[in-house]
């Protein structure tokens, strides 16, 4: 249309311009405009003279050439814009995650853990877990000690008792091949492994060769860091096992509590989600084998005898299922899980548990009903927002004071109008990994009948960008009642969290302790680090509560700075109660992230509050660690995480 308009313009200037020179050759004149030729008193080759009707003609000529490019050219731009509109008005909108949700390639891996007598036949692999000074100086190291880990019975081919290195394994190593491969482990303090893959014998059909591997833990660890060092067990764990087969893990402890701890850090070894395409070869292969991968855990004592404890045991399988869901869900692209895939995910867990009620507030119900941070952040989506209200009640009546979780679902942050560089939006498919920890931890304490009423409360919303985003200077009413004045739309977590922390302590007249978890601030890497967590607790009693659970169950946490009075400064508005931003992002950012949560606090709330800022810990190598599933088990002391013992 911009171009047509600057073309008549042309045409209509260079009329004029015909007309105020006068050398202009006959024909170009003739041909183009129709002039009537005639020439000045003189010799040949005198200018041409046009008297005012040829001027006037030239113009009516150019002037209707000119609205005729303008009206052809608006019309056209009218029809494209209705045809548009029509669309946009009948045409059926495509709900996200619809499409094909089938795994292009799944190679599953089966988890069970226990004694299980028929693991030692049909394992292809074995690996051996503990600290390298435990297996040194253990019975777990030594094969005769192992007899009876996996088979009570005798075992039917050991030859004799100076030749009696048949053991666990199911196979018959050189005599000093346990002490040559412990002694292969590295001599300081850091975690390392040693492999070695021998021939196997047995009574009946001969078998391919056995895979055995080592995996010596630390020694020694700080005092910040978990006693077996679970981060460093989930790595070399995962590196070490095969990519088919049947895998037995033998873990040698030193205290049954550890068991549930060493379930979730298992689990991270081995994550579900996967969208890899497989080669004609690869389909070939599993079709030919017919199998997946399947690893079984079995826990040892120092003295070399199985673990046989029930409820730890079924800790330890609670833990890793829980692990693996938080996992999967943070992996998750936000295509498939949108605000209502979310959602109807956390129905399907409890759908036959009667223990379990779920409430919801979707959509406008949130804006009439007064969450306007809920409400605010997620209306630009094509998904509504909705607030989720997951209740358990133990099945016996329970004295220990009820507990509520929230969690922070942004299931995909491009940071609405205060939009994300193409480098920052680039994983933030993982800001919803605080609702994926709580979710993951609430579902272990339901399975493990946790004799304690639990509530949940999941934020789920989409901060996109749309003609309903929210704008920075725009001004929303909290459920709290307060006016937040907006000054960075991505800052969107703290938000929709406040609204959930005045819901709980409003309305839940018996709740004592409050726990918000999420992926906050990225200021949190910087002042806790990659493996810790940040925490705020009211009271110092709290605090250490917190740390205690995050070092016995392996997700770490340490505490931020607590000065609500110093840093409330820090959200000052002329025109509403708070903004929702810091003015000096250098002055304890992640802590005024907290406190601007806590600031929506009920006034006659007396409770516990704590807050988990876990953007540095809830992903790894661009994976889901399932974060958060070990803290809520031990902070709500569910069976075999009971910190208080």
């Amino acid at each position: 249309y911009v171009l047509y308009l600057r073309y008549a313009a042309r045409t209509l200037a260079s009329a004029h311009i015909n007309f105020t020179t006068h050398n202009y050759r006959h024909t170009t004149l003739t041909h183009m405009h129709g002039g009537t030729e005639r020439r000045a008193p003189g010799p040949p080759g005198s200018p041409l003279l046009y008297d005012a009707r040829d001027r006037s003609a030239v113009f009516s000529k150019c002037r209707a050439k000119m609205f005729l490019n303008i009206y052809c050219t608006t019309m056209t731009m009218m029809i494209i814009a209705c045809r548009s509109r029509l669309l946009t008005a009948f045409a059926t909108p495509k709900k996200r995650g619809s499409g094909n949700r089938t795994r292009l390639l799944a190679t599953k891996t089966h988890l069970s853990f226990g004694p299980s007598p028929d693991i030692r036949d049909k394992a292809t692999s074995t690996i051996l877990v503990g600290r390298k000074k435990e297996l040194k100086v253990s019975n777990c190291a030594d094969p005769q000690g192992l007899v009876n880990v996996v088979d009570p019975t005798p075992i039917q081919n050991v030859i004799d008792r100076t030749d009696s290195y048949v053991s666990l394994f199911g196979f018959r190593p050189h005599p000093d091949i346990l002490s040559s491969m412990l002694g292969g482990l590295s001599s300081g303090n850091s975690a390392s492994t040693s492999h070695v893959v021998v021939p196997t014998i047995g009574p009946a059909e001969p078998r391919p060769p056995h895979r055995l591997s080592i995996v010596g833990l630390k020694n020694k660890v700080s005092r910040n860091n978990h006693p077996l060092s679970l981060h460093s067990m989930s790595d070399l764990v995962k590196s070490s096992t095969p990519r088919k087969g049947t895998v037995h893990v033998i873990i040698c402890l030193e205290d049954e509590f550890l068991l549930g701890p060493c379930g979730s850090a298992i689990a991270r070894s081995f994550p579900l989600f996967n969208m890899k395409t497989a080669s004609k070869k690869d389909e070939e292969a599993e079709q030919d084998e017919g199998e997946d991968r399947i690893v079984h855990v079995t826990f040892i004592d120092k003295k070399g005898s199985v673990i046989k404890s029930g409820a730890e045991i079924k800790a330890a399988h609670a833990a890793a299922e829980a692990t693996r869901l938080a996992c999967r869900l943070v992996d998750t692209h936000p295509e498939e899980l949108t605000s209502t895939a979310y959602a109807q995910e956390c129905k399907s867990l409890f759908e036959d548990d009667e223990t379990v009620t779920i409430e919801e507030i979707i959509g406008n119900e949130l804006e009439e009903r007064g969450y306007g941070g809920i409400f605010g952040v997620g209306k630009g989506a094509t998904e509504p927002p909705r607030l989720m209200i997951l209740t358990y009640n133990p099945p016996n009546d329970a004295d220990n004071e009820p507990i509520t979780l929230i969690g922070k679902g942004i299931v995909y942050d491009t940071g609405g109008l205060a939009i994300k560089s193409r480098v920052g939006m680039c994983g933030m498919k993982h800001d919803m990994g605080g609702s994926a920890g709580v979710l993951g931890g609430f579902k272990a304490a339901v399975a493990l009948r946790t004799p304690r009423k639990l509530r949940l409360l999941m934020c789920l919303a989409e901060n996109a960008i749309g003609p309903l985003s929210v704008r920075n200077d725009d001004i929303i009413r909290q459920y709290s009642g307060k006016t937040v004045e907006i000054n960075n739309s991505d800052a969107e977590g703290r938000l929709v969290l406040s609204d959930a922390v005045a819901h709980a302590t409003k309305h839940f007249d018996d709740c004592k302790l409050v726990v918000d978890m999420a992926t906050l601030t990225g200021a949190q890497l910087v002042s806790t680090g990659k493996l810790h967590a940040g925490i705020l607790a009211n009271t110092e009693e709290l605090e250490r509560r917190a740390v205690k659970a995050g070092l016995l169950s392996g997700d770490l946490c340490y505490p931020l700075l607590y000065a609500p009075d110093l840093l409330k400064k820090e959200f000052n508005s002329k025109v509403a109660d708070m903004k929702n931003s810091v003015k000096d992002r250098s002055n304890a950012q992640c802590s005024c992230a907290g406190h601007f949560i806590e600031s929506h606090l009920h006034p006659d709330y007396k409770g516990g509050w704590l807050h988990v800022d876990m953007a540095g810990p809830g992903t790894k190598a661009e994976r889901g660690t399932g974060y958060g599933v070990g803290l809520v088990l031990s902070l709500v002391d569910a069976p075999g995480y009971n910190t208080r013992s």
